[in-house]
């Protein structure tokens, strides 16, 4: 895909992969729309500094991912924005501990909401437009998908069911559209706090010891959407070997 002047979609975009992600779409040529949902400062600052390098090439709109017309509301202004969607970067994602005696109703429904609800049915939505575009799709996942992490055993099982659901919108989208999905490692810390020691222990299970950055997970990005013509149902791991280890 020639992504020059091609319409972009990301979730969860104003920091962090999502924000890297529009940065190196938008260098590209692409026009990206921002969604997010509580970093307005982020986002509107991000959305400024890609429209002044070519105007009236990002938007950015707040949404609440979990309900569903404000999901029906990005999709359509994503898509009235400039003319269609080409490309659905779906990012945001929700990620919080709690074991398994502690898990609530509340938790699960957000967790499961934001990362394998809101996914879907921004993929159904967006659908129709990106059959007549010939577009695709990537989903950020992550290696706990298939090695679930302690302690988070809900976001472990949601990031599970966003790699199936991957693979089958390959299978009933193609072959207009590809579907692919991105595996992350350790790539920052997260926002709530870790131990040094936690981090040490985390550091020494990557082969490459080190984390890894947001333009690693962004350059992936590129990759499905710009030269993986024949590639779809695929997850590619981007962890600096950290699964090598489980």
């Amino acid at each position: 895909m020639n992504i020059k002047q091609k319409n972009v979609l990301i979730t969860g975009a104003a920091k962090r992969i999502g924000a890297a992600c529009a940065r190196l779409l938008h260098s590209e040529g692409s026009n990206v729309f921002l969604h997010y949902r509580s970093s307005q400062a982020d986002a509107l600052e991000l959305c400024k500094e890609l429209n002044q390098q070519r105007p009236d090439s990002a938007k950015a709109m707040q949404a609440d991912l979990l309900k569903i017309s404000e999901l029906e509301s990005v999709a359509e202004a994503a898509s009235a924005a400039w003319d269609g969607i080409d490309v659905l970067v779906n990012n945001a994602s929700a990620f919080y501990p709690a074991v398994v005696a502690k898990v609530t109703e509340q938790h699960w429904d957000d967790i499961l909401g934001i990362n394998l609800k809101a996914p879907f049915f921004l993929a159904k939505l967006l659908s129709r437009a990106l059959t007549d575009n010939k577009g695709c799709i990537v989903n950020i996942i992550d290696i706990h998908a298939e090695h679930g992490l302690s302690g988070y055993p809900v976001y472990s099982m949601s990031k599970a069911g966003l790699a199936a659901m991957t693979r089958i919108l390959a299978k009933e989208l193609g072959p207009a559209v590809r579907v692919n999905g991105i595996a992350p490692g350790a790539i920052i810390w997260p926002e709530h706090e870790l131990s040094e020691q936690a981090k040490q222990e985390i550091l020494q299970r990557i082969m490459l010891k080190r984390l890894g950055e947001p333009l690693d997970i962004a350059k992936a990005v590129l990759f499905l959407v710009k030269d993986a013509g024949y590639i779809t149902g695929q997850i590619i791991t981007v962890d600096g070997g950290r699964t090598l280890s489980c």
